[in-house]
């Protein structure tokens, strides 16, 4: 089975830009997701991504990821009600280095034959002046366009309304891609479904500056059965950190997890093949209480 239909049986593909299985079939691309550094660690939210690139890697697809040293100062709006709390440089810093140690176990950045890269935004996007912003980014994109953009959208027609920092997100997660392009020839950005409209910027930045053809895969945004977000419990966020979530409440939360939600976290979550995984899902659904 090829790239792209392992992540479509495993659930995982909410939309893509057009022709990328036919591209992923006869093409090994570089692709890249990115994680924002709001937190001094990540929390199991972030585990489908994470396992998202060790999945490439393994059918080799040299994956990068991104950390957003430098965006995090910012803050995507992108599935937010409101404007985030501005973090300190410090701050940033901090939360960098706490998850590139967590990254580091689940890529593996010593194969030569299809590396893995960690790269940090900062390196770029703290040397952009406003100027050259406005004349090789800003230039490319109508306001029109930016404001038909769902995260947006919808932040502009709250009675918050949105700040000209998080307007601006976007532009710079665009840039992120071509730089990411120019330097590692990446073609493939992957995140949340809530990303697709940052993820489609870059596509179109990469099309009108290099006229090259990139591309973007969304996965779908994890609920539990009772539509809950997943990753959040009354008790707060389940973080991958042991200091802020202890290993016994972790492993109770997967302990906990709805029988009618096992099997679509085995897809989710392992590297267990196809057979394997109908055989838990049948199990469980026979004898629930031996799980």
């Amino acid at each position: 089975m090829d790239l792209f239909g392992e992540f479509e049986w495993r659930g995982l593909v909410y939309d893509a830009t057009e022709g990328l299985r036919d591209v992923l079939a006869r093409e090994k691309l570089t692709s890249y997701i990115g994680f924002d550094p709001t937190a001094a660690s990540l929390h199991v939210g972030s585990l489908l991504p994470m396992v998202s690139l060790a999945r490439l890697q393994r059918f080799g697809h040299p994956p990068i990821a991104v950390v957003g040293g430098g965006t995090g100062m910012i803050g995507d709006p992108s599935g937010k009600a409101t404007e985030r709390a501005l973090l300190t440089v410090e701050q940033v810093e901090a939360n960098v280095e706490g998850i590139r140690t967590q990254l580091s176990r689940f890529l593996d950045f010593e194969n030569t034959s299809t590396p893995a890269r960690l790269v940090n935004n900062a390196e770029w996007l703290t040397k952009l002046s406003a100027i050259e912003f406005m004349r090789d980014v800003g230039k490319y994109f109508t306001v029109n366009y930016m404001l038909a953009k769902e995260s947006v959208k919808r932040r502009s027609d709250s009675d918050e309304g949105i700040s000209y920092t998080e307007f601006s997100y976007l532009l710079l997660q665009s840039y992120d891609f071509l730089v990411l392009h120019d330097r590692f020839t990446c073609t493939l950005q992957l995140g949340g479904s809530d990303q697709w409209g940052n993820i489609t910027a870059g596509v179109d930045l990469i099309r009108r500056l290099r006229s090259a053809k990139a591309h973007g895969l969304v996965m779908p945004l994890i609920t539990t059965a009772s539509g809950a977000k997943f990753g959040k419990t009354e008790a707060g966020a389940v973080w991958l950190d042991p200091n802020l979530t202890s290993p016994f409440r972790f492993y109770q939360f997967w302990l906990n997890t709805d029988d009618s939600d096992v099997g679509r976290y085995l897809r989710y979550f392992t590297f267990l093949e196809r057979p394997a995984i109908e055989q838990l899902e049948d199990a469980t659904r026979r004898a629930p209480e031996s799980r």
